[in-house]
């Protein structure tokens, strides 16, 4: 009898076997109970050619639908079904963003601290990166130790305490106290290179592989000294570019053997072992090559939090390729992904109101989430009339432009559509499903821990498209303008 049942019993235990494993690496498969019966959505909208800048307008009901016809234009929306949780949105404060911000009056100091970190009148930001020592967004390239200096004992940031962490501290007090922070390198000091220079690209000699990762612990310890608490880093700033810039090149090997023999071991003998180390921190067309090759070496990987990409790719004439970072969330589902840094390059003062520079924003932020990002960094949160201060001329946009000719803040349509994400996406928030049938209404949609639903609706089209609201066979009927971003607050 044993015998005859044994094939059923192996069968069943595969069976929950494989269950288990697919509820492991499935989020979605976790339900959670909701109704939107009652409910109504706040409806929030920049829009192009008008004033509406995440203007608040009506608040829609929900109304029993029936099954959608397929000539009914809908935004399918299901809380119950959830995906990765939000760490945060937010920014780079750099010393171009720094030395900008101190040349402004107190009252556009005041103003641009609201704008970026209040979550009620501005924005909500709650990420922060910054640079360990100088990078092509500083006035001149400067080292934190003296010239050979192997024992680290010339340690100093004495040149980012005129400008940058008092930039930083006023950003922490003006989100609440509280400021995801993490750092990362564009090189180490010339003489630890092979090519004897801070910029240009060469490799990391290695002879000085364990000073290295000491001076991202010296780093980290000095910061937080001085008030500045680190969340996480990155191994290195865009690998494998050879900038005219502050650049250093690390091939995925020599990553993943840095971080599992230097970094990783530095940092946890250090005390510094729960920082959240992020591997590549460079763009989306390499992310999977660069994310298997340390993954799959279990020494590497059990130090690294996650993988950190840039959208740079459409430097060689390719559009954005959300497709490798979902690869890399399928085949990683414990690894975390970042949007590490984005900007859009080549800075003219006579298009800081171009529309097509929040739409990019809109369209990478809308598929990124999408494609399993828990957060999402832009690059300078301010830059100058000129797009810097920049020592190469690397010059480009912020959102937020701190004309020092006139002592004004402009503001770009690139900071009301990232608030669309960041003032009503909050973190631990949880992404759900949200599903368009029209290609040119593209959305997302987040659950935040206080029960309210977010979705965020962008039309990059020429023609107004009225649409539904689908959520649990009921519907709210909305309007997109044409060139506009909306966010509906479910509550």
């Amino acid at each position: 009898m044993f015998n005859k049942l044994l094939p059923s019993l192996l069968l069943t235990a595969l069976s929950v076997s494989s269950a288990l494993a697919q509820n492991a690496t499935n989020p979605a498969r976790n339900f959670k109970a909701y109704s939107v019966a009652g409910k109504k959505a706040q409806v929030y909208a920049t829009v192009a050619g008008t004033d509406q800048r995440l203007a608040a307008g009506s608040s829609l009901s929900f109304q029993p639908s029936p099954q959608p016809l397929e000539t009914q234009i809908c935004v399918f929306v299901d809380p119950t079904k959830t995906f990765q949780t939000v760490l945060g949105i937010g920014g780079a404060l750099t010393d171009a963003a720094a030395e900008t911000y101190a040349k402004l009056s107190k009252d556009q100091q005041q103003e641009f601290m609201q704008a970026y970190y209040s979550p009620t009148k501005g924005i909500g930001y709650t990420l922060g990166r910054t640079t360990i020592a100088s990078s092509d967004f500083s006035t001149a390239p400067y080292d934190y130790i003296a010239d050979k200096d192997e024992s680290l004992k010339t340690f100093s940031v004495k040149h980012d305490e005129q400008y940058r962490i008092p930039f930083i501290k006023q950003a922490i007090a003006a989100a609440g106290g509280k400021l995801t922070m993490y750092v990362a390198p564009w090189s180490p000091p010339a003489w630890m290179k092979d090519n004897s220079n801070r910029l240009k690209g060469g490799k990391l000699l290695p002879q000085y592989r364990q000073t290295w990762a000491d001076h991202y612990v010296k780093f980290i310890k000095e910061y937080e000294r001085q008030g500045i608490p680190i969340w996480g880093l990155s191994t290195q700033n865009e690998p494998m570019a050879v900038q005219t810039w502050e650049s250093c090149v690390f091939s995925a090997t020599e990553e993943r053997d840095f971080i599992k023999e230097y970094l990783g071991p530095t940092l946890k003998k250090s005390g510094l072992g729960d920082r959240k180390l992020i591997a590549w921190d460079h763009n989306r067309d390499q992310v999977y090559q660069r994310a298997s090759t340390i993954l799959d070496d279990p020494k590497a990987a059990q130090y690294v939090w996650g993988v950190g990409y840039h959208w740079y790719e459409t430097w060689t004439g390719s559009k954005m390729m959300f497709d490798n970072v979902q690869r890399v969330r399928e085949t990683y589902p414990d690894k975390n992904l970042l949007l590490t840094e984005a900007c859009i390059e080549k800075f003219d003062f006579n298009k800081v109101n171009d529309w097509a520079l929040g739409e990019k924003y809109g369209m990478s932020m809308i598929n990124d989430f999408n494609n399993g990002n828990v957060g999402w960094t832009d690059w300078n949160i301010l830059l100058d009339e000129k797009g810097g201060p920049n020592h190469v001329k690397n010059y480009c946009y912020a959102p937020l432009i701190g004309d020092t000719r006139t002592g004004k803040l402009i503001y770009t349509n690139i900071y009301y559509y990232i608030g669309h994400f960041s003032k009503f996406i909050r973190p631990g928030a949880k992404r759900i499903v949200s599903s368009s049938n029209r290609d040119h209404l593209s959305s997302t949609a987040f659950i935040n821990t206080d029960g309210k639903v977010a979705v965020v609706v962008m039309n990059d089209g020429d023609k107004a498209q009225d649409f539904q609201l689908w959520m649990q066979g009921q519907a709210a009927m909305a309007s997109s303008q044409p060139h506009s971003i909306m966010t509906f607050v479910i509550n």
